[in-house]
């Protein structure tokens, strides 16, 4: 497969990119405003040697104290760094390369953090955008939502929140009306994040129904789907085989949570985010590059963002200095949903807790990355060049293909 919508890098050091491009584009980080759910863990905490035993140690404690399970269901912890700081370090290392910078933040169904950048950042520069949680039949799915207008960003994002967190059934009518209605804004972006990560965790092959019916349903509303930062070469590469067979372009999401800048960009001749927007949309082109950083381990990239939002910051706010002030529950002792300090946990948590950070931040020092090269699989491993790739015609039943003639008339009619 040659691909016809996507042109992409893989670099291998670090690089002025001037000479082929004009702008990096830097989407999808999160800040201190994001809410990263933690009804993950006990799936995870089970199967991870050591962690595991403290951990059914301290559930079996719990069920026979309480007489109930721990719920994970409200509890959520927030990344390190403010907005600033997040836009800063996205900006800085564009500016490097030998680019002008746009950067837009997409923290989980929140644009507090673009509204504070906008304060000395031009919006053209720092669009309006957030991480749009889509429920839909039994999961759910993430979509980058780019370039709110300005004077109605507040009042959108609560019509799709509104959306989200409706306590009813997911309602396929309504959906459509909400999908429309972003797709009429002709500066606003719509990319489906991670498209194939099993994010609910309900086995990949069930995912995977869920995306051929997600996208038979709501693929004309989408602009791009994403090649992601934090997910192995492997998936990123079946993502764009899935986008050229469907006659998508791809963008680029870096997801960082911790200290580190994106390890995908976006490269453009366009000067502000609306440019960009209409090359993607209208054009359907995109060229991506993936950053060296890139290239490393996924595990080990994964365990050292770990060990970055479990660090202490002396420098920060005295509320967010330590990771146990950043993670948010309620044990149901009365005071609700509140930081882990605040329920007399000093030491940061049971043990079973204090044993997984340490455990984690150890396996995310630099010490271990040798370690996770040799272990590495090699479907895994980034190519040296695009000509390595090796990409192939996915198999796309049950979902109409090409999807262009729906796209290229809801593009043009917006």
């Amino acid at each position: 497969m040659n691909l016809k919508q996507t042109k992409m890098r893989i670099l291998h050091e670090s690089e002025d990119l001037s000479k082929k491009a004009k702008t990096g584009v830097s989407l999808h980080c999160h800040t201190e405003h994001s809410k990263e759910m933690l009804d993950f863990i006990p799936h995870y905490a089970e199967k991870l040697p050591i962690i595991a035993f403290f951990w059914k140690r301290e559930r079996d404690n719990y069920i026979a104290r309480e007489g109930r399970t721990i719920d994970f269901s409200t509890a959520y912890w927030s990344p390190p760094l403010s907005s600033s700081q997040v836009y800063d370090i996205e900006k800085s290392q564009i500016n490097q390369s030998g680019l002008e910078a746009i950067v837009s933040l997409t923290d989980h169904d929140s644009i507090d953090a673009n509204l504070e950048v906008n304060k000395t950042a031009e919006n053209s520069k720092a669009p309006i955008s957030l991480e749009w949680t889509v429920p839909f039949e039994f999961g759910f799915f993430h979509v980058g939502v780019h370039n709110l207008p300005k004077d109605r960003a507040d009042e959108i994002t609560q019509t799709l929140l509104a959306y989200t967190f409706d306590e009813g059934e997911p309602d396929n009518e309504k959906l459509h009306e909400l999908f429309a209605m972003l797709n009429e804004m002709r500066e606003v972006l719509i990319i489906l994040n991670h498209p194939i990560w099993d994010i609910e965790i309900v086995g990949q092959k069930k995912h995977d129904i869920l995306l051929k019916r997600f996208l038979k349903e709501y693929g004309k509303w989408i602009h791009a789907l994403e090649v992601n930062g934090f997910r192995s070469w492997s998936e990123n590469k079946a993502v764009i085989e899935l986008a050229e067979a469907l006659n998508f372009p791809v963008a680029t999401g870096g997801d960082r949570h911790g200290c580190k800048p994106n390890t995908v960009i976006n490269l453009t001749d366009s000067n502000t985010f609306a440019e960009f927007v209409e090359e993607i949309r209208v054009d359907k082109k995109s060229e991506i590059v993936l950053m060296p950083e890139y290239r490393r381990p996924l595990h080990s990239r994964q365990l050292q963002g770990f060990s970055e939002i479990l660090s202490h910051y002396p420098e920060f706010p005295e509320e967010r200095r330590l990771w146990f002030q950043r993670v948010f529950f309620d044990i149901g002792d009365g005071k609700g949903l509140v930081p882990l300090s605040d329920h007399g946990w000093r030491l940061g948590g049971p043990r079973w807790l204090r044993v997984a950070v340490k455990t984690l931040g150890f396996m995310g020092s630099p010490a271990m990355r040798p370690v996770f090269k040799i272990v590495e699989k090699k479907k895994d491993r980034v190519p040296k060049n695009i000509k390595r790739a090796g990409f192939k015609d996915p198999d796309l039943k049950e979902i109409p293909t090409p999807l262009s003639n729906s796209q290229t008339s809801a593009g043009s009619a917006s």
